[in-house]
């Protein structure tokens, strides 16, 4: 008989997949975001004012465990969906750099995140960062940083600068607490 924690384990595999032990050991830096979560979100309106949203963000192992795809879905205070779109992480070894790409499934365009002419993605022992051109504010550089990783939660904060990155300020912050 199986014991449940090897059921548990299993099943898990089939619904988040697994990381290819060939796959680029980089990989595993993003692998926090596998599983399901609950996200509050809070989002900066042309008024200065904050106001929130609730989100689920899904992350899984696809293609043998070679890449990672997360997919985000935020929704209004009324439940209508107003984000939804999936971010693809893979890591190039020959390019040493990570290749990142957002699918905008509500507008049907692509977004490349962190490109290396901007910086990259930088990671420390704290935080994963990268910029990217968004293109809601074509004349803004924007900048993603995940930060307070644990095993049951993290923090993405979504920055702006309208001055090539001189100075940066907040548009939106979501907190995300892992679903078992």
């Amino acid at each position: 008989m199986l014991s449940q924690k090897y059921a548990q384990d299993m099943n898990r595999d089939k619904e988040y997949g697994t990381l290819n032990p060939k796959a680029p050991q980089e990989l595993s830096q993003f692998a926090f975001i596998i599983g399901k979560w609950r996200c509050e979100a809070r989002v900066k309106g042309e008024d200065g004012k904050w106001h929130p949203y609730q989100a689920t963000w899904v992350g899984r192992y696809i293609l043998d465990g070679y890449l990672i795809a997360d997919e985000y879905r935020m929704t209004d205070q009324t439940g209508d969906l107003i984000v939804h779109g999936m971010n693809f992480r893979s890591y190039s070894v020959e390019r040493k750099a990570w290749v990142m790409r957002w699918f905008n499934a509500m507008g049907s365009f692509w977004l490349e995140l962190g490109p290396e002419k901007l910086g990259g993605v930088r990671v420390t022992h704290k935080t994963i960062t990268f910029n990217f051109v968004d293109t809601f504010a074509r004349d803004a550089l924007s900048r993603v940083t995940f930060t307070n990783i644990t095993e049951s939660c993290f923090t993405w904060i979504g920055e702006r600068s309208l001055d090539q990155g001189k100075t940066w300020s907040e548009f939106m912050v979501i907190n995300a607490h892992r679903i078992n």
